[in-house]
C-alpha cells in the first residue's frame, strides 16, 4: 500500500489545508520535546524555591487579555480543547523579605525569541508587569541537559529602547 504523502485538514474558516505527513510527525515530536523540557523547567524552578504558575494571558491591543482557546480535533467525534496558551509560559515568584519578586519565564529549547515575543517581553517590562523576563533554554553537556536562564533585558536591550 503506497504511503499518503498530504494530509487534508480545515482552517477555522473551512478553508482546506494540505500539511505534509512527514512535517506532521516532525510537529509531533518536537511539541512533545517541548512539553517535557518546560515541564522539566517548572520543576527546576519549584526546587530553588519559586512558586510557579502557568501563564494564561496574552498581549492584544497594547492589553493584557485571556490566551484564546484552541480546539483541536482528533477524529469525527470527539474533540479536545486545550487552555490557552499564553506568553510567556510561567510567572514565577518569590518573597524576599517583605516583597515579591515577580518573573516572567518563557521557555525555549534553542533560547531564541521570535521577532513578536521580544515585542511582548519588552511590552511587559515596559508596563511593569513583571520585574524581569527570563528565557530558559537547554544546555547539553556530555550526556546531560542543563537549563540556562537569560536574563531579556540583557540578551535584548534594544527592544527595550
Amino acid at each position: 500500500m503506497e504511503e499518503v504523502e498530504h494530509k487534508i485538514d480545515f482552517d477555522e474558516k473551512g478553508n482546506i489545508i494540505l500539511k505534509k505527513t512527514s512535517n506532521i510527525s516532525k510537529g509531533k515530536k518536537s511539541k512533545s520535546g517541548g512539553s517535557q523540557f518546560e515541564l522539566k523547567v517548572r520543576k527546576d524552578l519549584e526546587s530553588k524555591n519559586w512558586i510557579v504558575v502557568k501563564w494564561t494571558n496574552n498581549i492584544e491591543d497594547n492589553r493584557i487579555i485571556p490566551a484564546k482557546r484552541i480546539f483541536k480535533r482528533f477524529n469525527k467525534n470527539m474533540g479536545v480543547m486545550t487552555i490557552g496558551t499564553g506568553f510567556p509560559d510561567f510567572l514565577v515568584f518569590q518573597k524576599i523579605d517583605n516583597y515579591y519578586k515577580i518573573i516572567g519565564v518563557e521557555v525555549k529549547s534553542n533560547g531564541i525569541l521570535q521577532k513578536i515575543e521580544k515585542e511582548k517581553c519588552a511590552w511587559y517590562l515596559k508596563n511593569q508587569t513583571f520585574s524581569e523576563i527570563w528565557i530558559a533554554k537547554k544546555i547539553k553537556e556530555k550526556n546531560k541537559i542543563h537549563i540556562e536562564y537569560d536574563n531579556f533585558a540583557e540578551t535584548y536591550p534594544k527592544f527595550l529602547i
